[in-house]
């Protein structure tokens, strides 16, 4: 993220996972991923806004060993494809996480357990389809 990296928002982070894995997810514990893409629905709207972002590039590409969330558990096995943000100050995270799962199949339990979302970790194995599902849910959410 080059510009406006303190604005606060909400983002869904796409990334590829190049094959089948069985992954340790902190309290999860053993969670099987299959080869393909990922994304991964957040909340950037506390201190630092959307530099959390950053933070999750730097995890995937092994600068940052730090684990915090469930998904920087994955990112490590993971490329960083690209981050679709809403700025906003409101709470739409959990709303785009939701309208990502009504297309994408859910990695249950992923990313959600402050929350009663069933998972804000969605998978496809076609990048085209998963552009296209997150860039709507991030869309309808804004309106």
């Amino acid at each position: 993220m080059r510009r406006e990296r303190n604005d606060k928002g909400i983002y869904t982070i796409i990334i590829f996972l190049p094959q089948d894995r069985r992954i340790m997810v902190g309290s999860l514990g053993a969670m099987d991923f299959s080869q393909g893409y990922y994304s991964y629905t957040g909340s950037a709207r506390g201190p630092g806004g959307l530099k959390r972002v950053d933070r999750h590039i730097q995890v995937s590409k092994g600068i940052k060993r730090t684990r915090r969330w469930h998904i920087d558990y994955l990112l490590p096995h993971c490329s960083f494809v690209e981050a679709i943000i809403t700025r906003t100050e409101l709470d739409l995270e959990c709303e785009i996480a939701q309208a990502i799962g009504k297309a994408l199949q859910p990695q249950l339990r992923f990313g959600c357990t402050d929350c009663g979302c069933n998972s804000h970790l969605h998978y496809s194995g076609r990048l085209e389809n998963m552009r296209e599902v997150v860039t709507l849910a991030h869309a309808a959410a804004r309106i």
